[in-house]
């Protein structure tokens, strides 16, 4: 981080990185490099989704192996893997708006794989810890510098389709991370632990050691995206001009301008903060818990949650951009907050969904409620994120986004720990962990839909005043 913090200075004069251009040019990149990027930034996704949810299958594995309680499983999966992100999430992002974001994404992809590996020889508890607490070092580059780059890689009518697609990236990672998980654990389950000198092995860590090499190949290509050129809205200045003081410039890491910019507009950026935090917090610990919850409540094993989830969670996420990207189409037609509009209903059946599943008689049905709800949040994720997007200042969107995706990283991460502390000190009983999730739906899931109806109007004032400007 030293070395990136001394050259922001040569960065942002080199002629090689073109300086930010106005909202009113109209020269995009061709639509074979637009799309190159998007498609690696998808790959890229796809392995991110692929190994948390591979990951999360290993859940009772982990907890058995390593004689870990509920607390400590949950700690592990959550606030171990953001406490890195605390520190370096912002200064990454900092990145993102003033270094080739190809250079940031290639570097934070590699650390991904990296660590994930090491986490295939951890001999112990606190090794496994560590290694979960570097792993968000590189997920923390991945979201701001990629929805940077799509949004100077394609014009804003075509936006909404590129975040779109962006999820089969999301889709891909989450439905075949339990498939193809489920059968390698089948696999492994019954090899003998791998001896290399003082190093052992379990049979089950080889899959995270498998899982984590193709982030190296993917790092590879993108060195071959041709990196865009920054587009700022009429009127913006640039966030840091040529010849700022070095202090001024250390200051731009920490988030400061974001944070002023998002409080000089919190009216339409704190409702969907919190909406998204609460949200998170719910959903994102529900996922990490669903393979211990359906082998704890009906008895299943990982292959046969594996083999039924992932082909459910394909359907569910396939019919969610559908009706996602209709819904918004839909409503624009009448509603300038059509984003925020159809983020909203997407929330209020992800919230009934959330309630419902823990309940179900039978694991199929638990499953297929479950994919409902997938089915809903992945329609609305699209129109969330077009909207910060959308509202975001142009010269520090990487950081705004960062600050937004950092609410969804934090509480999604304490999600699984919350659960697991509401599992072992609440409910207490490890067999009723279908009640540490009900508790959880029924507090959270109708605070973050309120929060985000509250968001409805004052975006749509945002959108009018952005368009009266001409941006």
């Amino acid at each position: 981080m030293a070395l990136a913090t001394a050259n922001v200075a040569t960065l942002e004069q080199s002629p090689q990185i073109a300086a930010p251009e106005r909202a009113d040019a109209r020269e995009w990149p061709s639509s074979a490099s637009a799309y190159w990027a998007l498609t690696v930034i998808v790959l890229a996704t796809f392995m991110t989704f692929f190994d948390q949810v591979v990951f999360g299958m290993l859940a009772e594995r982990i907890k058995i192996d390593f004689g870990l309680s509920d607390s400590q499983l949950g700690f592990l999966a959550g606030p171990a893997s953001i406490i890195c992100y605390l520190f370096v999430g912002i200064p990454l992002a900092r990145l993102a708006d003033i270094w080739p974001r190809k250079y940031v994404l290639a570097g934070g992809v590699s650390v991904i794989g990296f660590v994930t590996v090491l986490g295939g020889i951890a001999q112990t508890f606190t090794q496994f810890v560590g290694t979960r607490v570097f792993l968000a070092a590189g997920g923390s580059a991945h979201a701001p510098s990629s929805y940077s780059l799509i949004a100077d890689m394609f014009p804003p009518a075509k936006i909404t389709r590129a975040f779109a697609i962006l999820q089969f990236g999301f889709i891909g990672g989450s439905t075949l991370g339990p498939l193809v998980g489920g059968q390698l654990i089948a696999l492994t389950a019954s090899w003998a632990p791998t001896e290399i000198g003082p190093i052992q092995i379990l049979g089950w860590q080889w899959i995270l050691i498998w899982t984590g090499l193709p982030a190296f190949f993917i790092a590879l290509l993108f060195l071959t995206v041709r990196e865009p050129r920054r587009r700022l809205p009429a009127g913006e200045a640039p966030a840091m001009r040529t010849g700022t003081g070095l202090v001024r410039r250390a200051l731009t890491f920490t988030g400061l301008d974001a944070a002023k910019a998002i409080r000089a507009n919190r009216k339409v950026y704190y409702p969907m903060f919190l909406g998204l935090a609460l949200s998170a917090l719910e959903s994102t610990g529900f996922a990490f818990w669903r393979v211990p919850f359906l082998i704890r409540t009906y008895g299943w094993t990982e292959a046969q949650i594996g083999a039924v989830t992932s082909a459910s969670i394909l359907v569910a996420s396939l019919l969610g951009l559908l009706l996602g990207s209709t819904l918004v189409e839909w409503l624009a037609r009448r509603h300038k907050d059509a984003n925020v509009r159809a983020a909203f209903i997407c929330f209020v059946a992800v919230t009934i969904c959330a309630i419902l599943a823990p309940l179900m008689p039978s694991a199929v049905l638990s499953i297929l409620v479950m994919s409902i709800g997938v089915m809903f949040g992945i329609g609305g994720a699209v129109p969330q994120n077009a909207a910060i997007q959308r509202v975001a200042p142009g010269a520090m969107r990487g950081q705004v986004t960062a600050i937004y995706l950092f609410m969804f990283t934090f509480f999604g991460a304490m999600g699984s720990f919350a659960i697991g502390l509401v599992a072992q000190y609440v409910v207490v009983d490890p067999a009723k962990l279908w009640l540490a999730l009900e508790i959880t739906a029924v507090v959270l899931m109708p605070l973050a839909t309120l929060c985000i109806y509250r968001a409805i109007r004052p975006y749509r004032e945002e959108i009018e005043r952005l368009e009266a400007a001409g941006s």
